[in-house]
């Protein structure tokens, strides 16, 4: 049996207003649904990382 995001914050000491509850366990749900998809994959396949370059926003020719 899973645990909701609400258990799972409240475990961690977290208390989230009730109106945040369901945008957060839509997003819970669905970054779990993508983890699923990860088994049985080789985790260098799966190794996604992203990151922030400082003016790195601009496309070079």
């Amino acid at each position: 049996m899973s645990l909701s995001i609400q258990q799972l914050l409240e475990n961690r000491g977290i208390t989230a207003k009730s109106e945040h509850l369901e945008l957060l366990q839509t997003r819970w749900e669905s970054m779990q649904s993508l983890r699923s998809n990860l088994e049985g994959i080789a985790i260098d396949d799966a190794d996604i990382a992203v990151r922030n370059i400082p003016g790195g926003d601009h496309i070079e020719n």
